[in-house]
């Protein structure tokens, strides 16, 4: 991992203990809301209130840009999220997951892809919005505390300004388990796609 200035900085980073940096960026999160409300914040398309959980053995991204903001249902429930864009990304072993309670019981529709070595599945100008993220995570090239809207680094996406963001020209990151409520992708390669419906599962993990 290197600092913003090419230093060589020893170690690898806790994607948990890297989240303990992204927090401040919640704290504009009651001013986004506001925006929102008056049509300050853009907001392209509803999302639907559910969450998917998402996991992969690794994810490489070839720019990386994060940064806080807020996503919003039809019914006008806000959700403050934490917005993370890669410019190129490259999962293997991608699962998705979506739990959905229903009168006969509980199921759950999975989508995986990239199980096949050397097919990972790929993705540009690839958008996340998600509530969670957890793994083992190594940057290079880290700038912690731009302003969200000069962020470039993760493609064509970034956020308000005045808020907290966060960049890095590479980040690696193993055993990826993360809640989204949305992900856009200028295109997504899904190599190998498996789509199943499943019975009382726990999902692509527990919790």
């Amino acid at each position: 991992m290197k600092d913003s200035q090419g230093n060589l900085v020893l170690g690898r980073t806790r994607w948990r203990r890297f989240a303990a940096v992204v927090v401040p960026a919640t704290i504009a999160v009651s001013g986004l809301m506001a925006g929102v409300a008056q049509g300050a914040v853009p907001v392209t398309f509803h999302i639907s209130g559910q969450t998917a959980k998402i996991s992969a053995d690794h994810l490489s991204a070839d720019g990386f840009s994060q940064y806080g903001g807020v996503l919003v249902e039809k019914n006008g429930t806000p959700h403050a999220v934490a917005m993370s864009a890669i410019k190129d990304a490259k999962l293997t072993n991608l699962c998705q997951s979506v739990t959905t309670p229903l009168p006969f019981g509980t199921f759950t529709l999975f989508i995986r892809a990239g199980r096949s070595a050397g097919a990972p599945v790929t993705a540009h100008n690839l958008l996340i919005g998600m509530d969670s993220l957890a793994g083992d995570a190594e940057f290079t090239n880290i700038n912690i505390g731009a302003d969200a809207s000069e962020l470039t680094a993760g493609g064509p996406a970034s956020g308000t300004a005045g808020m907290f963001g966060q960049e890095a020209d590479k980040a690696e990151i193993d055993n990826v388990k993360q809640v989204a409520r949305s992900t856009q992708a200028g295109t997504f390669n899904l190599t190998g796609l498996s789509l199943t419906v499943e019975a009382n599962s726990t999902g692509c993990f527990p919790g």
